[in-house]
């Protein structure tokens, strides 16, 4: 069961392993995207249908009794989950015979819930992992069969560390699954402290407040790659922040002053240099190109 991108590597893992047979593979339905509002499949399903999964089940709601019913005609030995999308219930839990495995993005306790990737850069942690847990009706509150840590760098979106996670989720499931379902590894309760939570996220949590610290600013533009895009506002309009970085410096929160040949803007702490910014409709523009249309940018307060 799995949705993004980062839940592919694990799948692909599963169908090449000569000792495991996927009989079916479980994803979010369809969903219209784009100006064409065309359907778009899921990255699992596609990676699914390219391999010639057998069976693709794609219920609006697990909970539904059709939709239960599908997947219990599958009778899986074992479910392996990764960035499905919803919530399994107790009789979901209970039907595989070796119960629900999660490939969850983060080192737990630290980071359960919905966006664990995107928590742990905004949190300015010096590095991540991922675990492999026996799922519970909890929320990511299973206990642990493995865990993999993987250092956060400087320059790390959500989308670059979700794309090595998603690759160490899966050598990581190769190595356990097999030890799991032998009875040579046992799950072990998760510890009571560090216990952390994420939301999931939404477009109005990457609106930049300036009288934020710089670098947490910075943090966010980077979090919020590729989706929803950390922002502000600039003459009435939404103006997206692809990259920055900080420097020592002062100026008034939200004023935009000339920093070299790009622009910088004034927060709570420091100075936040824009790299690349984008306006509504057009191209995400390296900060130069944007000023050499727009040289009224500087002097520009944003956020109003």
């Amino acid at each position: 069961m799995g949705t993004p991108d980062i839940a592919v590597p694990s799948l692909q893992a599963l169908l090449a392993h000569p000792d495991f047979e996927v009989v079916g593979v479980v994803t979010q339905p369809d969903r219209r995207a784009g100006r064409g509002r065309k359907l778009k499949f899921s990255p699992v399903k596609e990676a699914a249908l390219t391999a010639g999964a057998p069976t693709i089940l794609q219920p609006a709601r697990l909970r539904e009794p059709e939709a239960f019913r599908a997947l219990a005609a599958l009778q899986p030995e074992i479910i392996v989950v990764a960035a499905y999308g919803q919530i399994l219930r107790p009789e979901v839990l209970d039907l595989p015979h070796h119960g629900c495995i999660n490939v969850h993005a983060s080192l737990l306790p630290r980071w359960r819930g919905a966006s664990p990737i995107t928590a742990a850069i905004l949190a300015g942690d010096p590095q991540t992992g991922v675990t492999i847990m026996q799922m519970d009706p909890g929320m990511d509150t299973g206990p642990i069969l493995s865990q993999r840590a993987e250092v956060i760098r400087p320059d790390d979106t959500t989308a670059s560390l979700g794309q090595r996670l998603g690759q160490l989720g899966a050598e990581l499931l190769i190595e356990t699954l097999p030890c799991y379902l032998e009875g040579k590894i046992g799950p072990k309760p998760q510890p009571d402290v560090g216990v952390t939570t994420c939301r999931l996220v939404k477009k109005e949590h990457a609106r930049i407040d300036w009288t934020r610290a710089a670098v947490e600013i910075e943090r966010m533009v980077r979090a919020y790659q590729p989706w929803p895009g950390a922002f502000t506002t600039w003459r009435g309009q939404n103006l997206k922040i692809g990259a920055a970085s900080t420097v020592a410096g002062e100026a008034e929160v939200g004023h935009v002053i000339a920093w070299g040949k790009k622009a910088a803007v004034g927060t709570g702490a420091g100075l936040l240099v824009i790299e690349k910014a984008q306006l509504p409709g057009k191209k995400m523009l390296d900060i130069r190109d944007f000023l050499r249309g727009r040289p009224d940018f500087i002097g520009a307060e944003l956020g109003g």
